[in-house]
């Protein structure tokens, strides 16, 4: 009993921790997603009040409302495994070439800025800035990951204040609430659905813009970290070795997982028609050192509830975008970045194959009158193959990309 027990420690540690690496989704805009998220420092319409509260002052419509909704379609293709894989159970490693499931959503966001005619003005926003989905349907990649799922949204209230003709300082205010669902078996042995979700929690956004020349700007931004503590219903079964049965598991339980702090730092130079943006943006995940959980009943938070290391390092992004107006209607985008996985080798699983890679964007806007404006941008995140050899992997992760496609409408009044 006591081992298959500890089989499901394993397999839940792993599981879990997929939820702290909170993948990121920082393209919440068209302009954003038509530059490779590069768009920071020339944020300039609605959307500035989640990219750069700073900003929001600096705007020209002083006196109108300015809004942007959009949604992004995300597909995830299938991510091909080669080598092989320990067994949990048999404990012993066995060939497990195997593909996750294909994966589709639909992800809506909203900004909005309000008229001033001070030096202070604000906005808000909604927006998804994380997520994570993946499914195996091999065995042994199924005895840890069969589905994980993770989606976080955002609500924030900004602010900018003017302090001179070339600088602003500015803020957001963020409540943050995180869903999961996670599933995971070895038909037999055990099998466990897990689903929770958090409370409400606050976090901050800081901002400054400084106009150094009418064609150079530079900006720095620093986002903070998030605690979501989420709370579950675990379900299930293990199977006693001594009655030669399975028994049922179900229990309340709770686990602490941070959405990283962040901070940018960005200059944009515009030349004529043509907006030129380099971005470079590092993510703190070396705050994740350990994840912990705690469950409700003791015999269970015996076995289960038990500190595992982690030991994420920062990851760092280079992002360079290009914004041209052909003419007073059309605007169009180009971005390229590159992206720093924080998952050491030693602790990457099939609930989370991720490597460095690069990201290719492009996109456009077209103004259908005045004030509204229809936009559509695509992005491909290509990442690079990536050879595993811990103690639970031993092979290569193949074909891992993304592919995301944004329309949007903006519109003022």
């Amino acid at each position: 009993m006591k081992k298959s027990i500890l089989i499901v420690v394993s397999s839940f540690s792993i599981s879990l921790s997929s939820l702290a690496a909170a993948y990121k989704i920082p393209e919440q805009s068209n302009v954003s997603m038509g530059t490779a998220a590069a768009y920071f420092s020339s944020a300039n319409r609605a959307d500035a009040a989640y990219y750069n509260p700073a900003n929001i002052v600096f705007i020209k419509e002083k006196n109108n409302v300015l809004t942007e909704i959009g949604s992004r379609y995300i597909y995830l293709p299938r991510i091909t495994f080669k080598g092989k894989a320990l067994d949990p159970v048999m404990n012993t490693f066995l060939i497990s070439d195997a593909k996750t499931k294909r994966e589709y959503f639909l992800v809506p966001y909203f900004h909005m800025v309000l008229p001033s005619k001070s030096n202070v003005r604000f906005g808000m926003y909604f927006t998804t800035p994380a997520g994570l989905s993946k499914r195996w349907s091999a065995q042994i990649p199924r005895s840890t990951a069969e589905e994980f799922t993770l989606k976080v949204f955002e609500f924030g209230t900004s602010a900018s204040l003017k302090v001179s003709d070339k600088f602003s300082i500015g803020g957001s205010l963020r409540a943050v609430y995180a869903t999961g669902q996670i599933k995971y078996r070895y038909p037999g042995i055990y099998r466990l659905n897990m689903s929770g979700d958090t409370n409400y929690r606050i976090g901050y956004t800081l901002s400054a813009t400084a106009r150094i020349t009418p064609s150079l700007t530079v900006s720095t931004l620093y986002r903070s970290k998030v605690d979501l503590k989420v709370h579950g219903d675990a379900k299930g079964y293990l199977y006693d070795a001594k009655k030669a049965k399975p028994f049922p598991l179900g229990t309340r339980g709770t686990v602490q997982v941070p959405l990283p702090a962040e901070w940018r730092v960005g200059a944009s130079y515009r030349r004529s028609n043509t907006t030129f943006e380099l971005t470079f943006e590092r993510t703190f995940w070396n705050k994740y050192k350990n994840l912990n959980f705690n469950f409700d009943k003791p015999a269970v938070e015996s076995t289960l509830g038990k500190t595992i290391p982690k030991n994420w390092h920062d990851s760092d992004t280079i992002r360079f975008g290009v914004i041209h107006t052909f003419n007073q209607r059309f605007t169009g985008m180009f971005g390229i970045a590159y992206d720093e996985t924080p998952i050491p080798e030693k602790t990457l699983g099939f609930e989370l194959p991720d490597s460095n890679g690069w990201i290719f964007s492009l996109g456009g806007s077209y103004k259908i009158t005045s004030n509204s404006e229809i936009g559509i941008a695509y992005l491909f995140f290509n990442k690079i193959e990536r050879n595993v050899q811990n103690s639970k992997i031993d092979g290569r992760f193949e074909d891992l990309s993304a592919h995301l496609i944004n329309v949007s409408l903006q519109y003022s009044f």
